[in-house]
């Protein structure tokens, strides 16, 4: 994937898993970070189904954590980011500076 760019929300969900860490973050964590640093609602059925669509690409990866007494002893799936998703949002956010650079002036702000 070292051109293809990420879908908007593919790049929020790899961005929160590289902030929580491979031991934090899963789906609930995921979308929680994803709602407390855009304001958006997000449902954990869109963050469960990318985070299967970024693993098919090979972007990440999961396995299951310890089991956790306040779920009923069920474990939670952890998401890691492989080298490739680094690369992807990396990719991604290069070309995103690139475009908005210099339109400060058109939109009458700071990109």
């Amino acid at each position: 994937m070292s051109r293809e760019s990420l879908a908007s929300f593919e790049l929020l969900v790899l961005l929160a898993a590289l902030q929580l860490g491979p031991e934090e973050a899963y789906t609930v964590s995921i979308a929680d970070v994803i709602e407390a640093k855009t304001g958006r609602s997000v449902r954990r059925a869109n963050v469960h189904t990318t985070l299967q669509r970024l693993e098919a690409k090979g972007l990440v990866s999961t396995r299951l954590g310890d089991p956790r007494p306040e779920r009923g002893g069920k474990p939670r799936r952890l998401v890691e980011l492989n080298p490739a998703g680094i690369g992807a949002i990396r990719a991604t956010t290069d070309a995103i500076r690139a475009l908005a650079a210099g339109v400060d002036d058109a939109i009458g702000g700071t990109a």
